[in-house]
């Protein structure tokens, strides 16, 4: 098995660390029908966690970019998701006790294109915030924040604390898009929203096909975390 050499680990949220899908595709739907548009079977939005909601949107309606539609359909799939979003969102089964132990070796970070007026909630309510030292999400207005944008954030705010070899851990191709744009290794999990086809195809490194494995992927971990 291939070994990734890294001394900072960064995550993507929604589908490698939480389960989100009854929230988003619930809310996505509302969104929709809200404003006036067919509702699409849930199996059919899961492509659609993952990316910026603005692009998610954008796809969905065939509206413009930048237009007054997306805004307010954004808008309403916020209100939506921020009624459901605490209670309809849980970890992975199995990922708890493997950042548990990661957090111990070394520093994780965490890159997500959610909202950032939901990542440190989800975080707060689960119980996930202790094991991050790092926190990047998309800008509230993230029509522009793209994955690699987010990563670079989290790239610098790893190097503000001497860790300069971070990997990704992510489940979508933006992830891999995300850190390859910064030349990071990446290591795709099959557990989430992506298939190892979208992966692979994407460029992943290496494949890990349960939370446990990212224990065995490691092929350095560098010095305790801080």
């Amino acid at each position: 098995m291939e070994r990734i050499a890294a001394d900072a680990l960064i995550f993507d949220f929604d589908g490698v660390i939480v389960d989100s899908h009854e929230a988003v595709t619930g809310s996505i739907n509302a969104a929709l029908v809200e404003h006036g548009l067919a509702p699409r079977p849930a199996q059919s939005l899961r492509h659609y966690i993952g990316p910026p909601t603005f692009t998610a949107f954008r796809e969905l309606t065939g509206a413009p970019e930048g237009s007054p539609e997306i805004d307010a359909i954004v808008a309403t799939y916020r209100r939506h998701y921020a009624a459901v979003y605490l209670t309809a969102t849980r970890a992975i089964d199995g990922i708890v006790p493997v950042l548990e132990t990661l957090s111990a070796r070394l520093p994780l970070a965490l890159a997500t294109s959610k909202s950032v007026l939901f990542t440190q909630p989800l975080l707060e309510a689960l119980g996930l915030e202790r094991y991050f030292v790092v926190v990047e999400a998309a800008a509230s207005n993230d029509s522009s924040d793209d994955k690699a944008a987010i990563v670079g954030r989290a790239i610098a705010a790893l190097a503000a604390r001497g860790r300069r070899r971070p990997a990704m851990v992510g489940d979508r191709s933006f992830d891999v898009e995300g850190a390859r744009a910064h030349g990071l290794p990446v290591i795709g999990v099959t557990w989430g929203i992506g298939s190892v086809a979208e992966l692979e195809g994407a460029g992943v490194d290496v494949l890990a096909r349960s939370p446990g494995e990212l224990l065995t992927l490691l092929a350095d971990e560098g010095p305790p975390a801080d």
